[in-house]
Parts: C-alpha cells; structure tokens; sequence
C-alpha cells in the first residue's frame, strides 16, 4: 500500500514541506483545489525531492483539455516520470457561478476531457496527426513551433476524483484510477464505486488490479484521545457540509438516510452552518471515519482499506521531537504492510 500526505499550497514551504515528508517514507504528496492553485506547489515539491510522487486534484473544467496536457506534460518532464494528474469535476454550482464556465453532463463531458489530453499527449510524443474530435472538445491543429516533443516518460497516470457510479466506471475505463471523494462511506465504497470501477476496467480490457484506486472516508486521528475528540468534530462539521449537496445524496441514500440530507440542504440554503453539525451522528461519523489515535490507527485502517485500495493517507503534521518523528515513520511502514488490491 502506498501512502500519501498532503503537501501544502503555500509555495513559501512547499519545498521544505515535500523534503520532510520524503524524509519520513511517504510515496507520494498531493494538492487540491481550494484556495490556491494545484500545480504551482507540486513542482516545488519535485524540485526538493527525488524519489516521492506527486499528484494534483485539479478542476477540470475550467482549464481546457490542452492546457492541462501541457502542463503535466512539462511537470512529468521535470520530475522524471512522478507526477500524477488528478482531475475532479466539481459541481454545477461552481462551475457556473464560481469558474464561470458552461455546465454540461459531467461524466460525459469529463471522458472527452481525459480522451483529448490523451491525443494531445501521443501527437507530441510520437508525432501522431491531430485528429481528435468530440461533443465538448477538438484538437485538430498544431505544428512543429507548438509541439514540446517527446519526453523520456510520456505515460502520465490520470486519476479522476467520483463520488458517483458513472464517473467510477469512467475512471476504470478511460483513466488509470480514480479519487475515491472523502465523503464516501466505507459501505457505499464496497458496494457501489468499486464495482462500478470494475465495471469499467473490464469494459476497457484492462485488470483492475492495475488502476490505482485511492482516497475514500475521513482518517479522524491524533496523539492522544484529545486530539482525536477535536479531529473528531472538526470531520463532523465537514461531512455535514458535504451531505448537504443534493449531488452527492446517493452515499446517503445507501444507508436511509434521505431525511437528514434534506433536512441538511434547507439547513444550508438558510445559513445555518452551526445547526446542521449536529445532525451527524456518532454512527455516521463510525460509517465516513476511521477514528483513532495513532497507536491505534494502522490496525483500524488494515480493517478498512486491505484489498481495496492501493494509496491511504495519514496526515500527521510536523513531528514535535525525533521521538515523535520516529512514530510516525514507524506508522508510515505499518500502513505501507496493508494489503493492496490483488493481494487479498
């Protein structure tokens, strides 16, 4: 099992940040889409480090399919064949009043995105013709003053965040993996997003012990059981928050509980954040967490991810003292011990 962190977007340490966590074993390092910019953080990381991985959780649609194939195309140059492109769809709502940018199908929108990355990746590196047209996108033009050329890795892994079926097939099938979205719970992981990722690799012809299937639920944890009752409630303000988004109501529907997303949504529509915490049980909390501290985590993550995924993520923080840092490289190989997909 490989095990990730997050690096940080503040491009002021992202450095430091990437040589501490290669330090401390981790295999890989990855940004979102919040406040900052995905990439920029990244290639600071690579610059500082020379074995860990990196990997962006960028919003697709607002960046065209070109764009972003030639960004990763420089990061994957620069780094030597260790950058992840992670890509997410996000929701109508942003995408229309936040990017402003048209909101169509996202699935199918999303496959002509990943599919003309790809045709842009194979005219530079093997000199292919431009000839790619679809429903949202074309890339039927360049020439030789455009064309970066080939690169000594030209196969970049795209990994797509899903929180729902159609976009979990799409990652088996047109994409090397997928983000499985941190509200997802364990569950609605087995039951519904593996299956559909399955799905999709054998429609493709692929095996699905060859995707990389990572994320899913929050690891709620800390030193001590302080630290965990405060990462605790921190998750439980955040799931709320999730819950309320209609688009996502079918992780809620796998366990009954339509009545309290839609008492969520209105909660949200009205503005009020502090009431909906508290319609997040403990029980829910025990569906969407992994809850312990860190003595207890790599056995209660073993219960959770073996067999299933191939990347988990511990988010530690900076260690306080060498004893502490030597924990947490000693949890990193616990959870690196995990079983992966394929060897259950």
């Amino acid at each position: 099992m490989d095990v990730g962190a997050g690096l940080t977007n503040d491009l002021k340490t992202a450095g430091e940040r990437a040589r501490q966590l290669e330090g401390l074993g981790y295999d890989i390092a990855s940004t979102g889409e919040t406040q900052h910019d995905p990439f920029l953080p990244l290639l600071i990381g690579m610059e500082h480090t020379e074995r860990m991985h990196f990997s962006s959780l960028a919003i697709a649609f607002p960046r065209s399919p070109y764009v972003t194939a030639n960004m990763a195309w420089d990061m994957q140059k620069f780094s030597d064949g260790r950058f992840v492109l992670g890509l997410g769809t996000q929701v109508k709502g942003h995408n229309e009043r936040r990017f402003s940018v048209p909101w169509v199908a996202p699935g199918p929108h999303m496959r002509d995105y990943v599919n003309m990355v790809r045709a842009v990746w194979d005219s530079w590196q093997n000199g292919t013709k431009p000839n790619f047209e679809s429903e949202n996108y074309q890339y039927k033009l360049t020439s030789p003053f455009f064309n970066p050329g080939p690169i000594e890795h030209p196969k970049i892994p795209i990994v797509i965040a899903a929180v729902n079926p159609f976009n979990a097939r799409l990652a088996g099938e047109v994409c090397d993996g997928i983000a499985i979205h941190g509200f997802s719970t364990f569950k609605y992981i087995k039951e519904v997003l593996i299956p559909a990722v399955h799905e999709g690799a054998r429609r493709a012809g692929k095996q699905p012990k060859d995707l990389q299937i990572r994320g899913g639920g929050f690891i709620v944890t800390g030193r001590n059981e302080q630290e965990v009752a405060a990462a605790k409630e921190r998750s439980r303000r955040q799931i709320s928050f999730y819950a309320s988004t209609r688009s996502y109501g079918r992780v809620m529907s796998t366990h009954g509980w339509d009545d309290e997303a839609a008492q969520l949504h209105r909660l949200s529509v009205e503005g009020k954040w502090d009431d909906m915490v508290g319609v997040i049980t403990d029980d829910m909390m025990e569906e969407f967490c992994v809850i312990g501290t860190w003595d207890e985590l790599p056995a209660k993550m073993r219960e959770k991810y073996a067999g299933i995924n191939t990347q988990i993520s511990f988010a530690a923080g900076d260690p306080k003292n060498p004893d502490e840092e030597a924990q947490i490289r000693e949890i990193i190989q616990e959870l690196k011990s995990i079983p992966s997909v394929g060897e259950v």
